[in-house]
């Protein structure tokens, strides 16, 4: 036999981690549920220990600590978990090396066995994978603690100096070399700039996404900006924007070198043309004359009527003939403009449909109209050179760009380290590495990739197998599955070669029940027996892996190692050698380098048990169909079958039917106990709808899916651009209408605009979301949601429709994320940007942004297959295992392997690429299926489905190789799959074929959700002290003056409060009614001026600002008055006013308006064009410390407007602050007074404005309240500002100016002055409650 034979055919021996060799460079692989993580930290424990005695050759040379030993695992999670996982075993190993936990006199070579102390030291059954189960010495022994196997391994006398090293190392931890390899080489790169040629204060940037993008900016304005039109018609057809490219780019850009030269793209579209034109003269050349022959042909057949002439009359005829001709004699068009059915006929066997002669017509125009299609596609195409020549540059860039920043992304780290070892110090660098970490422990070795390998074997010379180092590489080949993240399993193939000799295996498995460990053992045995590929495809004849595995041959030393290694681990097991024997017709002439080894079951203490009968471990569903299905078919069919057998599954549990047996006690089964594994999203949303319609709630993962791909986000970006912009009609109405604020039809009609909008509706709508953007720049934007979500009730209504959880789960994820976001982003519009550039490349996210679970509660789970690599769980459903997707034409690049194992790229496909490109993805598809199969610890179904070509898909490999099966075909192969070596169908069987349970939507009433939730509690006392911001607006009238139910400690619920002066008039004219059919014209006056809020803030708005340009301007300047009235007016679209209102305005500042009675004269009127001083919108706060409004109200009723009945106030506490705006505050004749504007509706003309009119309207409104307060403000303001106030003498009262009505008698002024004992009283009102809260 060959030495490449041996190599491969020869049992790998099993793992006996007490004496495993600690030097030089090995490979373990390890099985799925094998226990790599207990191997891993027991060989962690014994290079702390050291060499037992100077004998000891298998252990490292010396004892190491945390920070010399090099442990590298591939995520930031596994670094953490691996790191606790070593401490805890450290500290454990310490205890179990005292040598008071062995009690007594026990003799030295009497078995030492104390589970009470160490049985759970590594959470895992103690069982030697060195020692086959099926040994029957071993069985009567029993299985012997590793830990204390490696215990009595040391001199009794060494223990306390075991237990002291231990326990340092333990204590040693936090500092211990556990990393990521992305971090690794960031510290090598540090630690080491020197021989690196690297800068110390390098940064590794986890997202560079924002860097990447300015590149391709960057190069789109070098390279395609100054290119001709037409070429950019060209760019076009692959990119339209710079982001777009550099998606693409973004796909290659860790495989640069890979891919050719490439011209600049002037120069590559002008080659492109040129052999475009060249190849379309060649292909058009001979068709004239073609042409020519067929209409000949064609002509002559019909006078003889060779053909039926109702499939091809002479329209169509002499119209295809035509756009042949223009083809062929047009040098620029590439395709002719025939219909789908020109395609079809004008080809031997469509004219041959048609003809009636014997035989039909096989002219050369017929042969190479079939054929120009493909002729047409194989045309050049500029598409690999632009993109080349994009890449190229953008890395060159992108490398200057990162130098100037002093930063690196994670796999850049990697090439830069790379590089230095290539470098001249390269010898340097790796021998200071390799001292400063002798040993080296890499985990999930087959996730590895060429340029990760080629960093260890410059450390380490793996080939060279070093005696004063130590590289352990764990892994396992058959769940290398992440080839989309660059991970390479010829890498894992190449690190085999150079470690021939030295592998070993961990051969038993802890995580499944026997029947599950034998089921897939069997499956995958029967594919390893029958198929000539192998189980996983790389078993190859001899004479075609002689050349490809010379290089792994070439070990010094080779046969002296091996035998070594063998002596030290004793007795190999055969196991895998007896067990399929008699069905290996490939075991002779053949090599694979990734067999299927059958493992051993350690076994499980608890079953699964169905109505008191065992449960086969895998069961096969086997839905019949005449014909293929289709993918959509598939998925609805299965999806509803699974969900059925789930929702069975589930009421047996609730009727303690089915569940788990241990030591005599079930446990019944629970909806956390399932889970479905799929392959993407689509399969995911298929199974979660089907069990939604039977009562059953279950939760997603996946690794791909990300916050910002919800739609939840969608939703978000609307709703934070009406808060950032709440005068934004469009935005605020587009925020309204997304489900999840839940307005209905009516509430949305009424606010869509128009002469039916409700302008009362609106225009709180708009102060709503005032008070958010408010809150959004005082407090933040999570704050903010937070606020929005309780005031539209969001939580309620989604918790209360399928998947509402999931979506209030996003939003509040997305609030976090934003808020973390604005810390270093400024200004709202900076951070909708932010929100709006992550949703569209959610790919350059980072981990925090992926999908959260959106509850902890007893759910399904379903898990995307990738994810779920690493754990398990208690029953495995996997509907859609025969799905597949095959690589295309348009999946470019497309990587594949060449037959030395290096990665290529291909920027073109052609079918002999294509065809091993998607042998490589069914090698991918079944190793993803050999990590499914593996994730049960009881029992496992597949739904199974005769689908096209589903000999191309895993399952289908696995079933029959690469026979085609039929729907007819495939029950009977899946018996035979479950039959194995002969063996008859049982209800025992460990793999069962049954028929897909039938569809049944009946829902499940589960326990936990029959449970009704009690009301919330609410708190009987107020956590903090009430206090608000009020105003005017704040205090509410309608209540009935004698109250009973009025009590001194009422506190409401403070409003939103205004913070402008606009604002404040806003909320004062919010309740005016609203005049829908108010005239388009007015006719001189403001009684038929439109009515309602907007109105009102109009005026308001306008009398502002004649204030500030001054009254006496304004009424001098006509042109002033006239161009600034045209312009608010038609803003509005209110032109037909502007007449009135030009007539209106002056009038209203030269009209003498009366003012209150002193009380012992009669005070002259006032004009606004004549006064000296006033102030426009004076602001004013003063304190309020539990002040009643019904005192408030006492105290104005009985002084003002005789004591006349009105409306009282609503009972409330004013506790906090109390601010205002007054319209406008003037000194006339040595007195001031208040005006304020009102712009209500009393009537249709002049007569309605009478005294007792105005003075009812002020009741009703409760303007006296205002205006007493605004007194009280401007006593106070004199009182601190006047060295001599006197409050008879300078406070002379308020004038409320009702616009109108000016042209009436009463001018439309309410003016009233309130005995100063009333605003005295106010004033101590207010002062005892400042002196209370003092």
């Amino acid at each position: 036999m060959s030495t490449v034979e041996t190599l491969h055919t020869a049992e790998t021996p099993r793992l006996d981690p007490v004496a495993l060799p600690l030097t030089g460079s090995r490979l373990i692989e390890a099985s799925a549920g094998t226990g790599k993580t207990f191997t891993i930290a027991l060989l962690y424990l014994r290079l702390v220990l050291g060499p037992r005695d100077e004998a000891d050759a298998a252990s490292f040379p010396r004892p190491l600590t945390p920070p010399e030993i090099l442990v590298v695992t591939f995520t930031n999670a596994a670094t953490q978990e691996l790191r606790d996982r070593i401490r805890a075993r450290l500290v454990e190993a310490a205890e179990a090396f005292q040598p008071d936990a062995v009690s007594g006199q026990a003799p030295d070579d009497a078995p030492d066995l104390f589970p009470s102390e160490t049985g759970d030291l590594f959470a895992e059954p103690a069982v030697d994978n060195s020692t086959p189960v099926d040994n029957p010495a071993a069985d009567d022994a029993g299985p012997q603690d590793p830990l204390l196997a490696l215990r009595n391994s040391y001199p009794r006398e060494s223990w306390p100096t075991c237990a002291r090293r231990l326990r340092l190392a333990a204590e040693w931890m936090d500092e211990a070399a556990v990393s990521t390899i992305h971090s690794w080489c960031h510290r090598m790169l540090r630690e080491h700039a020197f021989d690196s040629g690297s800068l110390f204060a390098l940064e590794m940037a986890l997202d560079q996404s924002e860097m990447d993008l300015e590149i391709a900016r960057d190069y789109w304005r070098s390279f395609y900006y100054d290119l001709a039109p037409e070429a950019l018609e060209i760019v076009a057809r692959y990119w339209t924007t710079p982001d777009a490219l550099n998606d693409t780019a973004a796909r290659l850009r860790t495989h640069t070198a890979a891919l050719p030269a490439a011209p600049p793209p002037a120069e590559a579209l002008d080659n492109y043309r040129e052999q475009r034109a060249k190849a379309l003269t060649a292909l058009k050349a001979p068709w004239p004359a073609w042409l020519d022959e067929l209409e000949q042909l064609l002509e002559q057949a019909n006078g003889r009527k060779a053909f039926d002439a109702r499939k091809l009359n002479a329209k169509s005829r002499a119209n295809w003939l035509a756009a042949l001709r223009d083809w062929a004699s047009d040098p620029e068009l590439a395709w002719p403009a025939l219909t789908d059915a020109a395609w079809k006929r004008l080809t031997p066997e469509g004219l041959a449909e048609i003809w009636k002669e014997d035989p039909a017509p096989h002219l050369p125009a017929l042969e190479a109209l079939a054929e120009l299609p493909e002729k047409l596609a194989e045309l050049p195409d500029p598409f690999a050179d632009l993109l080349a020549h994009a890449v190229h540059w953008m890395a060159a860039r992108r490398e200057t760009v990162q130098r100037r920043r002093a930063e690196l992304g994670p796999d850049d780290l990697l090439h830069r380290l790379d590089a230095a070892f290539a470098g001249e110090a390269g010898e340097t660098l790796a021998a200071r590495i390799r001292e400063q970490f002798p040993v080296a422990l890499v985990d999930e070795f087959q996730d590895t990739d060429p340029v990760q390998y080629r960093l260890f074997d410059r450390v380490y010379a793996l080939e060279d197998n070093r005696d004063d180092s130590a590289v352990l590489l764990i892994g396992d080949p058959k769940q290398a599955i992440y080839a989309f993240r660059g991970a390479d399993i010829h890498t894992y193939l190449q690190a085999r070669r150079d470690t021939a000799g030295r592998h070993v295996t961990l051969g038993t498995n802890f995580r499944s029940a026997t029947p599950m460990v034998e089921a897939v053992n069997r499956v995958f045995a029967h594919a390893e027996a029958n198929n000539e590929a192998g189980a996983f495809l790389f078993r190859q004849r001899q004479s075609e892996s002689l050349d490809q595995s010379a290089s792994g041959i070439k070990h010094k030393a080779h046969g002296a190692q091996e035998a070594r290694h063998n002596e030290g681990l004793g007795e190999l097991s055969s196991t895998a050698q007896r067990s399929d024997s008699s069905a290996q017709p490939f075991s002779q002439g053949f090599s694979n380098p990734v067999p299927f080894t059958p493992v051993e079951a350690n076994g499980r203490k608890d079953s699964l048990t169905r109505q008191g009968a065992t449960q086969p471990a895998l069961t096969l569903w086997h839905l019949a169909a005449d014909e293929t299905l289709s993918k959509g078919a598939y998925l609805h069919e299965l999806a509803g079958r699974c969900a059925t057998e789930m929702a069975a599954l589930l009421r047996e549990g609730q009727a303690g039917q089915t569940g788990f047996l241990k030591e005599g006690e079930l446990r019944p089964l629970a909806p956390s106990d399932l889970a479905v594994l799929v392959n993407n999203a689509g399969e995911a949303r298929a199974i979660r709808s089907a069990l939604l319609e039977r009562g059953i709630r279950s939760v997603y993962l996946s690794d791909k899916e990300g916050v910002f791909e919800t739609e939840a986000a969608a939703e978000l970006e609307v709703w934070l651009a009406a808060c950032a912009a709440p005068d934004d009609e469009r935005c605020l109405r587009a925020a309204l209408a997304t489900p999840s604020l839940g307005l209905s039809l009516a509430e949305l009609d009424a606010l869509n605009g128009g002469p039916q909008q409700d302008e009362l509706a609106w225009e709180a709508r708009v102060m709503q979301f005032r008070d958010y953007h408010r809150q959004w720049q005082r407090r933040g934007v999570l704050p903010m949601l937070h606020r929005l979500l309780a005031d539209f009730a969001v939580p309620g209504r989604l918790l209360a429709v399928p998947e509402g959880e999931r979506r209030l789960t996003d939003l509040l994820h997305l609030g976090e994320l934003l808020q973390e976001a604005s810390a270093e982003i400024d200004g709202e519009h900076a951070l909708l940007r932010f929100l709006a550039e992550s949703r569209a490349h959610p790919q350059a996210q980072s981990d925090s942004h992926r999908l959260r679970l959106e509850s902890d509660a007893d759910l399904v789970q379903v898990v995307t297959i990738h994810k779920s690599k690493g754990l398990e769980y208690p029953l495995v459903f996997l509907p859609f295992i025969a799905a597949f997707r095959p690589v295309k034409q348009g999946d470019l690049p497309l990587r594949w392997h060449d037959d030395d194992g290096h990665l290529r790229l291909s920027l073109a496909a052609d079918e002999a690429t294509l065809a091993r490109a998607d042998h490589e993805r069914l090698g991918e598809d079944l190793r993803k299926l050999y990590v499914a199969l593996t994730r049960a610890r009881h029992a496992t179904w597949l739904g199974l489905a005769p689908l096209e070509a589903m000999e191309r898909s895993a399952v289908g490999h696995l079933i029959k190789g690469s026979a085609a099966l039929s729907p007819d075909d495939l029950r009977p192969a899946l018996e035979a799959l479950a039959r194995g070596d002969g063996e008859q169908a049982s209800d025992e069987a460990t793999v069962r074929v049954q028929d897909a349970p039938e569809a049944d939507a009946t829902p499940v009433h589960l326990a936990t959700e029959t449970e009704a939730l009690g009301e919330a509690r609410a708190p009987t006392r107020a956590i903090r002290e009430h206090w608000w911001i009020a105003s005017y607006s704040a205090l509410r009238a309608g209540a009935t003056p004698k109250d009973e139910s009025d009590t001194a400690g009422v506190e409401a619920e403070p409003a939103p409060e205004p913070t402008t002066a606009d604002e404040a008039t806003a909320m004062e004219v919010i309740d005016e009614p609203f005049d829908a059919g108010a005239a388009t014209v007015s006719e001189g006056s403001l009684h038929r001026f439109p009515r309602g809020p907007s109105a009102g803030t109009f005026l308001h708005g306008l009398l502002e600002w004649a204030g500030e340009e001054g009254f006496a301007k304004v009424t001098e300047d006509a042109a002033l008055r006239a161009d600034t009235l045209a312009r608010r007016a038609n803003r509005r679209g209110w032109e037909g006013q502007i007449a009135a209102l030009e007539q209106w305005l002056p009038e209203l500042l030269t009209t003498p308006l009366p003012v209150p009675n002193s009380g012992d004269s009669e005070a002259a009127p006032l004009r606004l064009d004549a006064l000296d001083g006033y102030r426009v919108e004076l602001e004013f706060w003063f304190a309020a410390h539990r002040v009643g409004t019904r005192r408030l109200d006492e105290l104005v009723s009985e002084y003002t407007l005789g004591g006349r009945k009105r409306p009282a106030l609503e009972p409330d506490t004013l506790n906090g602050m109390l601010k205002g705006f007054i319209d406008l505050v003037v000194e006339h004749q040595g007195r001031f007074y208040v005006l304020d504007w009102k712009s209500n509706h009393l009537g249709a003309d002049d007569a309605a404005y009478t005294e007792a009119a105005m003075a009812q309207a002020v009741l009703d409104k409760r303007y006296d309240v205002q205006y007493c307060l605004y007194l009280l403000a401007l006593h106070r303001l004199l009182e601190a500002r006047l060295p001599d106030y006197d409050i008879e003498r300078h406070l002379g009262g308020a004038l409320y100016v009702f616009l109108r009505g000016t042209r009436a008698p009463s001018r439309g002024v309410h003016a009233e002055r309130p005995p100063s004992e009333l605003i005295l009283a106010l004033d101590a009102l207010f002062r005892a409650a400042e002196e209370d809260a003092a």
